[in-house]
């Protein structure tokens, strides 16, 4: 049996550190992002509205799929997760423009989040394109 060859990636946010997690894990072909929130990590500051902090968290995470070789295109799973069910139809336009390719299968769940001033949360699984 082969060995899986486990790569961890980080975007050097300081909770990745403080809690023990990577932003993205990359094994056998899959990349695995953590749930992600909408700081600005250049600026470690919340956007007040969820369509920014939507915005923020996709850029987090198509960050993280570029350092392991993948897209937005190759998501094939997404989690949306917010405290309050009212403001997901407000992302909608956002994140139907941004997986209109990868049509990736998706779950919205009402949870809280970690701090108050989060809204949305998105975690994603993406399969790595054949040779990278």
């Amino acid at each position: 049996m082969a060995e899986v060859v486990v790569r961890h990636i980080s975007t050097g946010s300081p909770f990745e550190e403080r809690i023990g997690y990577s932003r993205a894990v990359v094994a056998d072909g899959w990349v695995f992002v953590a749930g992600t929130t909408g700081y600005d990590y250049a600026t470690m500051t919340m956007p007040a509205g969820v369509e920014d902090q939507c915005h923020n968290a996709l850029g987090t995470i198509a960050r993280a799929l570029a350092q392991a070789g993948a897209s937005m295109d190759d998501v094939v799973r997404v989690r949306y997760i917010l405290p309050d069910k009212a403001e997901w139809p407000a992302c909608w336009p956002i994140t139907s423009e941004v997986f209109a390719r990868a049509r990736p299968a998706a779950t919205m769940i009402v949870a809280g989040l970690q701090e108050p001033e989060m809204k949305i949360e998105i975690e994603v699984t993406a399969r790595l394109p054949k040779g990278a």
